[in-house]
């Protein structure tokens, strides 16, 4: 682990811990670091920011360590995985509701991010915190496996426009929200952008199944799930921000499934997707302050793309990783607009985003009155100049 960078005893304790296997060596450097722990209330809010207490208090108490700790600390690391657990719960059982519903229309369901995780490496043990769930169908189904839901009592967030309704398969990467019981279900049709489709395809085709509470599911195949979390990542970034969670989901996926992530495969479907830059500038922290070990041609990509914001930008996020204003909103809009297929439709999105519905207004801009969000819209047309703005 490199500790010649502006990171604090605390932080460095807390990267440690954000993983599930542990050399001998490593168990050592993070038993002498936490000797040199000064401020614990920093380590605890950090944690907890990073979406990481559940992991940490668990492997804290694997590795027999608790007893470094202050405990009140400790106290509040056990909640979160007390909270994790009973959250984690609540969220399967509605995923199973979800796939009884789907599986009996013969939709094929991949599971993402924090359950597909939370099931194929983190043990089903609470440890892998999430909110959401979320959900691969494909873009042919989505629409009809959205219905089956909302008929059965999940009440959709609300559409921004009524135009964004005609083109709602085709704006973002997934559909409006679906709540039941307290429980958000997002379903996804797009995970690389329209552009790169056929990654996505590769997804849902390469998928495999599992059984879930008696309900059939899939799983994504290791490497394409790696290369999207590390999209996702990159996008959470984009908007000024991220978590060690985000990184510590990469690292259990290359420890579980290393020859099945880490070979050239990797590089071409990087290739293919247009994120060279974005997979080794990922790649570099995992190497560089996690201590992976990459095969000599993954560390020459990462070199051949090394750009020292990569480390420095990793570094900003570890000490603050939400709350942080968007760097250029004016790219991110675009972002979103370039991935609609079809100028119709990226211009239907553009004036239904100008011109968004009366509830939604009262919601964003906090109104009472109906009259009083007339005054808001003048101010959207703001918009424009993201799309003029470089």
């Amino acid at each position: 682990m490199n500790t010649r960078l502006s990171i604090s005893d605390e932080e460095i304790v807390l990267i440690g811990l954000c993983r599930l296997e542990f050399s001998e060596d490593q168990v050592i450097k993070i038993r002498t670091l936490l000797s040199s722990v000064i401020n614990w209330t920093y380590f605890g809010s950090l944690a907890n920011a990073h979406g990481v207490s559940a992991l940490v208090y668990h492997n804290l108490e694997k590795l027999n360590l608790l007893t470094y700790i202050p405990g009140e600390i400790v106290v509040s690391l056990r909640g979160a995985l007390m909270k994790s657990l009973s959250r984690n719960a609540f969220n399967i059982e509605t995923t199973r509701e979800v796939l009884g519903l789907l599986n009996r229309e013969n939709i094929k369901t991949v599971l993402l991010k924090g359950m597909a995780l939370e099931l194929s490496v983190y043990g089903n043990e609470g440890i892998r915190q999430m909110s959401d769930v979320d959900v691969l169908i494909g873009r042919d189904q989505c629409m009809k496996a959205r219905e089956i839901l909302i008929e059965n009592g999940f009440v959709s967030l609300p559409v921004k426009s009524v135009i964004h309704k005609l083109i709602i398969s085709n704006i973002g990467k997934h559909l409006p929200s679906l709540i039941k019981n307290g429980t958000s279900v997002e379903i996804h049709h797009e995970l690389f952008g329209d552009r790169k489709k056929i990654l996505t395809r590769m997804m849902l085709e390469n998928s495999y199944k599992i059984e879930l509470k008696g309900e059939k599911v899939f799983i994504p195949q290791p490497q394409i799930f790696f290369l999207y979390l590390v999209n996702h990542l990159y996008l959470h970034e984009m908007n000024n921000e991220s978590q060690l969670r985000l990184y510590t989901d990469l690292v259990v996926l290359i420890d579980k499934y290393r020859d099945i992530i880490l070979n050239q495969n990797l590089l071409e479907y990087a290739s293919l997707a247009g994120m060279n830059e974005i997979l080794a500038w990922r790649l570099e922290p995992l190497r560089d302050l996690w201590g992976i070990s990459f095969p000599s041609w993954i560390n020459d990509f990462i070199d051949r793309w090394h750009d020292q914001r990569s480390i420095d930008r990793f570094v900003f996020f570890l000490k603050s990783p939400k709350g942080n204003p968007p760097l250029n909103k004016a790219w991110y809009y675009r972002h979103a607009i370039n991935e609609i297929p079809g100028l119709h439709r990226k211009i239907l999105f553009i004036i239904g985003d100008i011109f968004p519905t009366i509830p939604f207004m009262k919601k964003r801009y906090k109104c009472k009155s109906g009259f009083k969000t007339l005054l808001y819209y003048p101010h959207r047309l703001g918009k424009i100049l993201y799309l003029l703005k470089r």
